[in-house]
């Protein structure tokens, strides 16, 4: 663990000024942190606004870059003009984060930054993430998969730093929510982002709820299923999904597993 870090700041103190693609998740807080610390003579974290993301997870990013003490800049991107990300393909991944780290990259030009960091650890290169492809493209660097860090590891060394991130539930875009080749509609995710955020506030920290039109699929991790299905926790969530919008709610009785929607093209 300890050489995990040793190598991740020495890696680090080879740059003088570095842009952190910043989600204020478990993964770039650790990164972001770790940066601070070895001190760089310019040290931005960026955060890209999008429909994709809820409101309340941008404004934590803002208080985690504050916490950390880093500079911080949100960009506002409307991803709806992007066609080729709406159509919802198996590449919407690479389309978007096309779109979106292209901005990052001009605005860390702007600053003068020319070393550009994300998050990416050794879990996600298992995952079908074809975002990837579009940050290697770009010059993105992955200093946390290069020195060997899993998702575990992030959460161990947070804790040990006091990063409120470390159990922090993981987080993907909204757009993960609607089933491939379906186009993305705003609706749809307003309807995804206050579902999820109900059964948040009912003690459900890790959640999913996939939309399948008018039908939602909730998943929650396998031992809080049989909570999810007491039954007045069913019914209050059955009323509200109603009032949302949706007509049907299933429970998946496999659970939450990240990815999951990438089952359906591979």
């Amino acid at each position: 663990m300890s050489k995990k870090l040793d190598v991740l700041e020495e890696r680090l103190k080879n740059y003088n000024s570095i842009v952190v693609a910043f989600s204020g998740g478990v993964d770039s807080t650790f990164l972001l942190a770790v940066a601070k610390k070895v001190n760089p003579e310019k040290l931005l974290a960026i955060t890209v606004a999008t429909q994709f993301v809820p409101k309340r997870e941008v404004e934590f990013a803002g208080k985690m870059a504050d916490l950390i003490s880093s500079d911080h800049v949100c960009l506002d991107v409307d991803i709806f003009e992007n066609k080729d990300v709406i159509q919802n393909t198996k590449d919407r991944c690479y389309y978007c984060k096309k779109q979106l780290f292209s901005l990052i990259k001009k605005t860390a030009q702007n600053y003068s930054i020319t070393t550009l960091l994300h998050a990416v650890n050794l879990d996600d290169l298992i995952d079908f993430r074809p975002g990837l492809k579009a940050s290697e493209e770009l010059g993105f660097l992955s200093p946390l998969a290069d020195a060997g860090f899993t998702k575990l590891d992030i959460r161990k060394h947070s804790k040990q730093m006091g990063l409120e991130t470390w159990d922090k539930p993981s987080q993907s875009c909204l757009a993960t929510r609607i089933p491939y080749n379906k186009m993305i509609l705003e609706d749809d995710l307003i309807r995804v982002d206050e579902a999820e955020a109900f059964l948040q506030d009912l003690g459900f920290a890790q959640v999913r709820v996939r939309c399948h039109g008018n039908m939602a699929r909730i998943e929650v991790v396998p031992d809080r299923i049989e909570a999810l299905m007491m039954d007045d926790i069913r019914q209050k969530i059955s009323n509200e999904f109603t009032k949302i919008g949706f007509s049907h709610t299933s429970i998946d009785i496999d659970g939450y597993k990240t990815g999951k929607m990438n089952h359906e093209v591979f």
